[in-house]
This record gives structure tokens, sequence and C-alpha cells, in this order.
């Protein structure tokens, strides 16, 4: 870096610190380095959004406070024909804050039903492609807590059982790679305040305002439920409990797996012993779920019914053979046996 680089990279860096001394970005700020689970570098994941600036300037506050190397990226998808100037405009603004921002382009034939869905997926793919690239194991997300109140409400109305419901959490894993959520805990005004007073201003999303996406409605009955009186604090503790109480799930469902599992091969074949059906529902669902993960080799579980259907075959078949998820599932003789397929 050129002297004269340097000398302008520390104005900027005393510039974005001097941000702090406004009493309401510092306690966001305070908040989001409590909630960073990490001490290694990392990636970010911007979109141009308020939430996504917020969390960019808090990174960069934290990088600069740590000496961190962090990474910048947005995804151009291309679902909307003015996509590559947004993310262009967005690069050329964080630029005059010395933050670089490289544009990750979703190539390819474009989606016409799950729209959202399939973008969110595509856009986790390139992000974790992106950060294994650069031997960086951890991406921050820009969630927040009013995402964690939208994300339980669209849960519901899958009809998602408890894990599903709390599946927003501050730390995931995907392709490898750790999703990172450091503003789970903090509103959305407030990263709109400090998406306003750091950046001047940001991208809106026409498809936030649009009513034909689950989330849009799911988020205009909750402002609606705001009117009548609808306490975040109290919900945000009824989400934890329910937190509380699928750790222990988890918690039974290792022990299952653990005790009640005889791996064979390579994790080729596995034969379930006795036990493993005489734990509570959930526990014996979670653990046949993981176990046919394992077996076939997949990311993603089966669906739910198709689980209570082998389950439903467990336990009043003496024998039978289906394939699912990848593998075979075999009972003879009161013993089941799973193998790939």
């Amino acid at each position: 870096m050129s002297l004269k680089n340097l000398n302008v990279s520390k104005k900027t860096h005393k510039f974005l610190l001097d941000k702090l001394k406004d009493s309401r970005t510092l306690q966001i700020y305070k908040k989001f380095e409590s909630n960073l689970p990490v001490k290694k570098n990392f990636v970010v994941a911007v979109s141009g959004g308020p939430d996504s600036l917020a969390l960019t300037f808090l990174a960069k506050i934290y990088s600069i406070k740590k000496s961190k190397d962090i990474k910048y990226l947005i995804v151009d998808h291309k679902l909307r024909s003015n996509s590559t100037l947004e993310a262009r405009t967005v690069q050329k603004k964080l630029k005059n804050f010395s933050i670089k921002l490289n544009i990750l382009t979703w190539k390819g034939k474009k989606p016409k039903k799950n729209i959202q869905s399939i973008a969110r997926e595509k856009r986790y793919k390139l992000l974790t492609d992106a950060a294994k690239k650069y031997r960086i194991q951890n991406i921050l997300l820009g969630h927040h807590l009013d995402d964690l109140f939208e994300n339980f409400f669209i849960r519901i109305l899958r009809g998602s059982g408890l894990k599903g419901l709390i599946s927003l959490d501050r730390e995931t894993h995907k392709n490898q790679v750790n999703l990172i959520r450091p503003l789970i805990k903090i509103d959305k005004k407030d990263l709109i305040y400090l998406s306003n007073y750091i950046f001047g201003s940001y991208i809106k999303d026409p498809s936030n305002e649009d009513d034909n996406f689950k989330r849009v409605k799911i988020r205009n009955f909750l402002k609606q439920l705001s009117f009548e009186g609808f306490d975040r604090k109290k919900f945000f503790l009824t989400i934890k409990n329910l937190k509380f109480a699928n750790e222990n799930i988890e918690f039974y469902t290792k022990k299952n797996l653990e005790d009640n599992v005889t791996i064979l091969s390579k994790k080729n074949n596995v034969i379930l012993k006795e036990n493993f059906f005489s734990q509570s529902n959930e526990v014996v669902f979670r653990s046949l779920t993981e176990v046919i993960k394992i077996v076939g080799k997949k990311y993603y579980a089966v669906r739910g019914k198709k689980i209570d259907k082998i389950i439903h075959l467990i336990n009043f078949k003496s024998s039978f053979k289906v394939t699912l998820g990848g593998c075979v599932i075999k009972k003879v003789n009161e013993t089941v046996i799973l193998f790939k397929e």
C-alpha cells in the first residue's frame, strides 16, 4: 500500500472509530461484539440493505480494533434488471470507507417458482464456496431479532417441529462453513438507524414490500400484532425457553446414537439396537433421521412424514425392506439394519 493510500486509510479508520462516540452506536457495537463467538478472520455477507450495511460497519470497527483481515462479499443474483448496478453502487459506497467489497455473480438459468428460497440457497452456496477459497471457516450474516420472530411464524405455518421453530440460531453450519448471526439479539430499527447514521442511505429491496411472499405477509402480521400490544421481550423469552427444551432433546438424541447404534465398514452399514427405539418419540425420530443422513451421506434430512412412516413400520412390522434418503432400511427378526443404497 502506498504512503498516500495508507494515510487515507488511517483517516478513514479514525472517522469510523469516532462514530462510536454516539451512545446509541456504541451500545449497538457492544451487543455485536458480545454476540460474536469467533476470534478468527471471517467473511461478511453484504446485500446493501440496512441490516447488512450495519453489519459491515460493525465488522469493520471490529477489524480495526482487533487487527483482523476480513473479507466482504455481495451476491449479484441477477433476478432484477438493476441488480448489477445495485451491487456496484454498494461496492463504490463501501470503497469510500476503505472497505473492499467483492461481487459474486449468480450465473445460469433463474427459477420461476420458489424464487426466494432457491435464491437463498444459491447465495449461501456462492458465499461458502468463496469462504473456502479464502480458507476462512466463518461467515457473518445480517439476520436480526425481527428475522428471528418472522422465521418462527413461518415455520409454524409449515408445520415444523420444535427443532424447526428455533432453527434461526446465532450459529449454524452449512457446506462445512460456520454461519454466524451476531445481530440476532438486535432490533431492526437499531440497524436502520446505524445504516443511516454511518452511510446516509441503503438499498431498498422491492420484494420486501411484495405481499405475494410469505415472509412479507408474516412481517405485516407482526406489525399488526405490535399495535395490539405484542410484547417482544416476552416472545423472545418464549423462543429462548424452547431452545433450552431443544438442547435437552439433542442431548438424549446424541446419547441414543452413542449407546444404541453399531457402525460397521466406514459408516456404510449400521445396526440399530433394540433400545434405540425405547426412547421418547422425538428422540427416536431425530436419531433415525441422523442415522439415515450418515448412511445415505446426505447433507439435508429426509422429510419428516417419511421418517414417521419408517418408525411405524419398525413398530408394527416383523420384517420389511425399504429405501429412503440414499440408504436401504431392513428389519429381520427384530433387528433393524441400514446400509448404503
